[in-house]
Parts: C-alpha cells; structure tokens; sequence
C-alpha cells in the first residue's frame, strides 16, 4: 500500500486459528506487523495455521500491553461492536493505522479505547469470527486507500498453484 504503515493488535486472542487467519490476512492486504497480548496464544501457538508462513514475512510479537507497541505517527483504530462506533462503510481509514481487534469471547479492554482515534464496527447480523473480521476491515481499507496491484499478474501470483482456469 503506497508507503503507509499498518498494524494490526490482537487482544487476547482466542485461539491459535484466529491468529493464523489474521495472519494470511495481514499477509493478502500487506499489513506490517502483528502484535497480540494474553497468554492463550502463547499456550496454543504451536497449533498456529499459518497455512501461507507469512510469519516468515510479517513480525507476529507477543507483548504484555498493545498500548505500549502502538507505532510512531499510527492513529489507533478500535474495531469492535460497541455502541458509539463508527460504521465501517462511513469510515475513512487514516494512512497509518494501528487496528486493535478484540478476542471472539469479549472485547476491547476501556483503556484502549479510550486511546482510540477511532472506534469502528462491521455492520453485520450477529458478530463475525477474528479472522473475518481483519479480512473485511483491510480489504475495506485497500478498497478506499487504493491496492498497488491489479489485473491478471496479481492473479497468477496470488492464486493457488492448483488453479490455472481463466475466464474465455
């Protein structure tokens, strides 16, 4: 994404398959780094599924406080469903963005929501999954700021190497 910088914070995730969904995520929309806190993922990361080793790639870092690893210069985006968010269609994605996300079974701790630039939900019937949710708020994010690749390259780079059907 043209020289912008993104974050993503997880809070206390659940499970050791939310994280590897957001990481292929992080890694399909070019996000920069990962952080979560808690200690569930530590005691699962070995069942990680991880399925395209973007962790390779993007820094998955574990830290006690995500407010202490907010990057320079990020605005802080909450994304989560509570009452007073912004929805995410009406939203405009700053350039640097650290996006916090909340684990499945609660939510955004006060504190870092109160440090929020912004705080934004996914208008949705019901709650999303972790990974789905960081898949849809980065699309968004790549949809409105613009994706610096396009077109049938893109394609055959990023496509699954069982896949060679083309549109006649």
């Amino acid at each position: 994404m043209n020289n912008r910088y993104v974050a993503i914070g997880l809070v206390n995730p659940k499970s050791p398959t939310n994280i590897g969904g957001v990481m292929r995520a992080a890694g399909c929309y070019k996000a920069d780094a990962v952080f979560y806190s808690g200690e569930r993922a530590n005691r699962a990361m070995r069942f990680q599924t991880d399925t395209k080793d973007v962790v390779q790639r993007i820094a998955l870092t574990a830290v006690d406080d995500l407010l202490e690893c907010i990057p320079t210069d990020a605005d802080v985006v909450c994304v989560e469903l509570v009452e007073g968010a912004i929805s995410l269609p009406q939203f405009n994605h700053p350039a640097n963005a650290f996006y916090v996300f909340g684990p499945e079974d609660g939510t955004i701790p006060q504190e870092i929501v109160d440090r929020a630039h912004s705080v934004v939900y996914v208008p949705t019937i019901g709650c999303m999954n972790l990974a789905a949710t960081v898949n849809v708020l980065l699309y968004d994010r790549c949809a409105k700021l613009g994706f610096s690749a396009d077109g049938d390259e893109l394609i055959r780079q990023s496509r699954d190497t069982n896949n060679r059907v083309k549109v006649r």
